[in-house]
């Protein structure tokens, strides 16, 4: 049966299941599996029976999409609201892409193959930026136009959400709206406007829906707002106009995390994922203040889960999922005020069944050997992650990350006297003030980190694998007005650093290298700190055939520079001006009206202390030092300990 939607203006949208029309297509590509859909735990909802229809978009194929926690908490979240319908999509990958073309199958989702135009709402949650050229693919292919100004009624509304929406001007043509921040209370209001504007017949059309949206001051719609530009190419200024819009808009904070205990009921892939396991997100939020992160920044303040809370998480999800791996997730989890009581619990609990648990990687200055030995005691040992970021104590007081080299010694002289084989460490290249020493600094430290596990092991086999990103100044940092290291300058730094590891023979084969290298960050860069002229470039590398930036195979620089020199031919700006560039303190920033919370001045201020060497403390064990979050937001650094302990279950 096909059911349609009647759209005022006489449109009419058909929803059937593309299921028909996808399924002959499937053998002819590779992977068919993550189009099939059906995963358990996903929910089909009647169409008929709801008001308001989402849309959920990771703009990344299935097995990146998929253990998204962004998405899988929205997608559950609206599934239990009354009258409302949730389902998914994700970025088809290019071989099925040409034939859906040629057949005519518009985008559509994986849970009832609807397709991605007939919804009312089309929410895209924005990890990093390297996906907007996927986002065009998904709005071309679903037959909803390019840029906001040409749709109607008919059409979704484009939300963007993720820590790339924090600046979304590159995509303010393609997105009708952004909301910046958590996001399992405000899709429940955003719900409830376009729910009260359809049961009013849709007043004044698509522009008042969006203006609705726009005068409750948590939702950012672009086009209610004007950026007049300078000669000189900078932004003179961004002002609404609109009357009843605000001049900023604010970022949303969930202050009690034990409110929110999703996902209930995990997502288990068809396919291979990059990530097979149930993720608690522990605690939300960071105060380290390391100056590079952006989540650390934007997710301000901490707000611990109780330990009673992550005990009930795991034990649903679990039994919900049979997955046989439990991630213990946020920025620095084991600086969660009862990791070890956590750590001991789940342990108990979980002894002598197949369920295991893991932390991301872990702070030097936070590891201790007895909460590594309860994480591994029901799984292997298969190696500990640490990232030092900086490969000198100078860059770390830099970057404000603050471990010595004495304390990164320490630490792994324990963990490798306690059994363990392979260390990996995490570094960057390219950070503000460094110079080769800083880099060639890795090698040295890798080396004694070799020679501290071989005496203290009293083995042969010990491994440190160093893995290398290059650095990529973000907004809502102090380092948004820093000036990127050009590609060239990055990889001969890591070219250095590669021989350098490799010159020794006593340590080539115990010293893994990865990297990778400068010019993807270049683009990366553009598009983080990027303008609304940026979003000619997007759709200019788009028509071009630019897909799946984020995976090297697909990515081609020279795409992006070719097209960034004909867009910008003639003007001011440029793609070395968006990102090789340093701003000053007075110069209005493309993302300036938008509130992360953090105060304007604290991030310079923090921006100057990082050029001159100054550390600054976490703020949850010393006193406030006027970030501006806790008062600019009403919110506060929620911490334990409870008191409480984790009771195990029945032995299973």
């Amino acid at each position: 049966m096909v059911v349609a939607i009647q759209i005022p203006g006489g449109r009419t949208v058909p929803v059937e299941s593309l299921f028909p029309r996808l399924e002959p297509l499937l053998p002819l590509v590779q992977k068919p599996i993550q189009y099939v859909g059906g995963e358990l735990n996903s929910v089909v909802r009647d169409w008929d029976e709801a008001d308001v229809r989402w849309c959920l978009m990771y703009p990344d194929a299935y097995e990146v999409g998929l253990p998204n926690q962004g998405v899988q908490i929205l997608y559950e979240v609206l599934n239990e609201m009354a009258g409302v319908l949730a389902e998914r999509t994700y970025s088809v990958w290019p071989d099925l892409e040409g034939l859906m073309r040629e057949h005519g199958v518009p985008q559509f989702t994986v849970d009832a193959h609807r397709p991605v135009g007939a919804f009312d709402l089309f929410g895209v949650s924005f990890a990093t930026e390297l996906g907007y050229t996927n986002l065009l693919s998904a709005l071309d292919l679903a037959g909803i136009p390019l840029s906001a100004a040409d749709r109607d009624e008919s059409h979704p509304v484009v939300v963007a959400g993720g820590h790339a929406a924090f600046n979304p001007e590159p995509i303010a043509e393609f997105v009708d709206a952004a909301v910046l921040g958590d996001g399992e209370e405000v899709v429940g209001a955003i719900t409830e406007v376009v729910r009260e504007w359809k049961r009013e017949d849709r007043p004044g059309g698509r522009d008042e829906l969006l203006r609705r949206l726009a005068v409750s001051g948590g939702v950012y719609v672009p086009r209610f707002y004007d950026v007049d530009y300078l000669p000189d190419g900078r932004i003179r200024r961004v002002a609404p106009n609109r009357s009843g819009v605000p001049y900023r808009v604010h970022k949303h904070t969930v202050s009690d995390l034990d409110d929110w205990p999703y996902p209930k009921a995990p997502l288990v892939p068809l396919a291979e994922t990059v990530h097979e396991r149930y993720s608690v997100e522990i605690f939300r939020g960071c105060t380290r203040g390391c100056r590079f992160c952006q989540a650390g920044m934007i997710t301000r303040p901490v707000r611990e889960r109780s330990i009673t809370t992550i005990g009930d998480m795991v034990r649903g999800g679990v039994q919900a999922s049979g997955f046989e791996e439990v991630g213990l997730l946020s920025l620095s989890s084991a600086d969660h005020s009862e990791i070890g009581d956590i750590a001991k619990g789940l342990a108990d609990r979980y002894e002598g069944s197949n369920v295991s648990l893991s932390l991301p990687s872990t702070r030097v200055d936070a590891f201790n050997v007895t909460l590594a030995n309860e994480l591994s005691r029901n799984g292997r040992r298969s190696g500990l992650t640490f990232a030092p970021e900086g490969g000198s104590e100078r860059m770390r007081k830099v970057i404000n990350k603050m471990v010595s080299e004495d304390d990164l010694i320490r630490t792994v002289a324990t963990a490798y006297s306690n059994g363990w084989r392979q260390v990996k460490l995490y570094f960057m290249c390219g950070l503000p003030t460094e110079t080769d020493e800083d880099v060639l600094a890795i090698a040295d430290l890798a080396k004694r980190v070799i020679d501290t596990g071989r005496q203290a092991g009293g083995r042969g086999d010990i491994r440190c694998t160093v893995s290398i990103g290059a650095f990529v100044p973000k907004p809502h940092t102090p380092f948004q007005w820093a000036a990127q290291a050009d590609w060239t300058t990055v990889d001969a730094r890591l070219q250095k650093l590669r021989d350098a590891v490799r010159s020794d023979r006593r340590y080539g084969k115990a010293i893994g290298f990865r990297y990778h290298d400068g010019k993807p960050s270049i683009v990366e860069g553009l598009l983080s700190r990027g303008d609304r002229r940026v979003a000619a470039v997007i759709r200019r590398v788009w028509e071009d055939g630019g897909r799946f930036d984020g995976w090297s195979e697909y990515f081609s620089y020279d795409r992006w520079a070719d097209a960034c020199a004909e867009v910008f031919a003639g003007g001011p700006v440029s793609l070395d001006w968006y990102t090789t560039r340093e701003r000053d303190s007075v110069e209005v920033l493309p993302w300036d009206h938008l509130d992360s919370g953090l105060d304007r001045d604290w991030l310079w201020e923090d921006w100057r202390d990082s050029v001159d060497e100054v550390e600054v403390d976490d703020c949850r064990w010393t006193p406030c030092y006027d970030c501006g979050v806790c008062p600019s937001m009403d919110t506060e650094i929620q911490i334990g300990p409870t008191g409480k302990k984790l009771l195990p279950l029945t032995p299973v």
